[in-house]
């Protein structure tokens, strides 16, 4: 074994690995646009193009989430938190899944609180966060996903809300360990979840945290998932 081999990295490899895959996929997805646009609508409409839509923004959830996860182990996923206008960045986030929801037939909407027109919080970040966890819920919706902001005990809270069949009572119950191994019946791998409360926990004031959690219930009667942003 050579001196370069020896100091291989594989976590780097890896991290390179999938930017590479990530820059793929968003060439693809562009070429697909491109190709569906020149289709007649009866040929765009078809539960085909619902699946890869899908598919499409699950893979590039999850490659950001692997990206993330590294830059997080070396200590360089950059916290840059400002304020934004909480109904333009809901909008975003729903705009984004917006052709998947109607493939599959999934009404979405949301609901702010009358507290504040203004978050604070890294709008890359938690739009990473936001956009995997409705991946997830449309996933298991059947009709109906809602976004809900409040606040509560001076800190911002989102909610996602879909009418599925709601989180696993044992994931609920281990919720404090988010990695926590891939389930065979779901494929799940806990990843999403740690990713997402990595993320909540950057941000922080006063010396207090943020924090996610899981559960049932809610408006729509399936699973839940609030953030905490202080």
């Amino acid at each position: 074994m050579n001196d370069m081999s020896k100091g291989l990295d594989f976590s780097t490899v890896i991290a390179s690995t999938v930017h590479d895959m990530k820059n793929s996929l968003a060439m693809l997805i562009q070429a697909h646009s491109q190709w569906l646009a020149r289709l007649p609508d009866s040929q765009r409409e078809t539960p085909e193009h619902g699946v890869i839509e899908y598919e499409f923004a699950h893979l590039n959830g999850m490659l950001v989430q692997l990206l993330g996860l590294y830059k997080l182990g070396v200590n360089q996923l950059p916290l840059r938190p400002d304020y934004h206008e909480l109904d333009d960045f809901i909008e975003a986030q729903l705009a984004c899944h917006q052709e998947v929801l109607d493939s599959r037939g999934i009404a979405a909407s949301y609901h702010i609180d009358d507290f504040s027109p203004l978050g604070f919080f890294d709008r890359e970040l938690i739009g990473s966060v936001i956009s995997n966890i409705v991946t997830n819920a449309i996933r298991y919706a059947r009709s109906a996903i809602s976004i809900s902001v409040a606040e509560e005990d001076g800190q911002l809270v989102l909610a996602i809300n879909d009418d599925g069949p709601g989180y696993p009572a044992q994931m609920i119950e281990s919720q404090m360990d988010y990695v926590l191994g891939i389930n065979q019946s779901s494929g799940s791998t806990g990843l999403g979840l740690y990713f997402a409360a990595r993320i909540a926990e950057l941000h922080e004031r006063g010396g207090v945290k943020g924090r996610i959690e899981i559960g049932n219930g809610g408006a729509l009667g399936g699973g839940e998932f609030r953030v905490w942003l202080p």
